[in-house]
């Protein structure tokens, strides 16, 4: 089959990301579509409209005619203007896939969306993370994908233990629990005799966030319930990672991936952040060990070949 993926921007690199992954490991063949950049995080392109020549808008028109599937990312719909094209003038006989990346508007108004989608009749909806099939219970958790074999998503040997560096990566200090990330960073420092550093990574390329990750000790994602591609990022690399996931999001990850023990450092509810954190900062031990639990959950329960091989099949079926 020939996959167009569609987006007004791309959600944290997924589209491209999904986009390599097909075409790697599977016998479809797929094109992405986008129109915006934001946070100028410069991830990987393909057909991006402004950067079009005549040829471009020309293949352009090709895909919309003669894809077999139309895959819309975040709030994209076929009422989408690409340029002086329309996906809604292509609909026929096309396969439609709407994908939800956690947009702030879909968020807020998840039921908008479900009245559009039984209207239009949509039956093949997919979310990136489980926390998100709570608004949208109709839909399938498509997992997100890293390429994991790709030298900045593995270990980095031979790295120096001291200082002891923790890395945060937040797109929105505000969705990422930024500030209770550096407090508890700051008072665990005070209390360590380990020399230790935090990495704030923030208004810089990917390929340069990867690369300072990669020099990392400690990841700190997100304590939101659920977790973001800066965990998957951090776990293919052999980091120690720390998520503040909740019982639904875990039990659809072990459902996912067959496998009880998940990788993981997951702050207990009853005691301070920063003890979390200092003990991680001072148990070297720990940290290498989750680190390698993490890089062989990646290998043997999450690689994009096998998170491909699954949207391949939703696909197919």
């Amino acid at each position: 089959m020939n996959i167009l993926m569609i987006a007004i921007n791309d959600p944290a690199g997924m589209g491209i990301a999904f986009t390599n992954a097909i075409n790697r490991y599977s016998e479809h063949r797929c094109r992405l579509i986008t129109k915006e950049i934001r946070y100028n995080f410069m991830f990987e392109k393909d057909l991006h409209l402004p950067w079009l020549t005549q040829d471009g808008w020309e293949e352009v028109e090709e895909l919309l005619k003669k894809s077999d599937v139309f895959h819309f990312h975040m709030t994209a719909d076929e009422d989408l203007e690409l340029g002086p094209f329309r996906p809604a003038d292509y609909l026929r006989g096309k396969v439609i896939v709407h994908h939800h990346h956690g947009h702030p508007d879909f968020r807020a108004n998840p039921e908008k969306y479900r009245q559009k989608y039984r209207q239009r009749g949509r039956r093949n909806l997919l979310v990136s993370t489980p926390d998100l099939l709570k608004l949208l219970p109709e839909a399938r958790w498509q997992p997100n994908i890293v390429p994991i074999n790709d030298p900045l998503y593995t270990p980095l040997p031979g790295k120096p233990q001291t200082p002891v560096l923790v890395c945060h990566s937040p797109t929105r200090r505000d969705l990422k629990n930024t500030s209770d990330f550096i407090a508890a960073f700051n008072r665990a420092k005070q209390t360590s005799t380990i020399p230790t550093e935090l990495h704030l990574i923030e208004n810089t390329s990917h390929r340069e966030c990867l690369r300072l990750k990669r020099e990392s000790h400690i990841l700190l994602d997100h304590l939101q319930g659920y977790f973001g591609v800066s965990s998957l990022e951090g776990l293919s690399q052999g980091l120690c990672v720390v998520a503040g996931l909740d019982e639904w999001n875990l039990r659809h990850i072990k459902e996912f991936t067959g496998s009880d023990a998940l990788p993981w450092s997951i702050p207990a509810v009853s005691r301070p952040l920063s003890v979390h954190v200092q003990n991680l900062i001072n148990d070297s031990g720990e940290r290498e060990e989750r680190g390698r639990a993490a890089r062989r959950f990646m290998e043997n329960s999450w690689s994009d070949s096998l998170v491909g091989g699954y949207l391949a099949s939703i696909y197919a079926n």
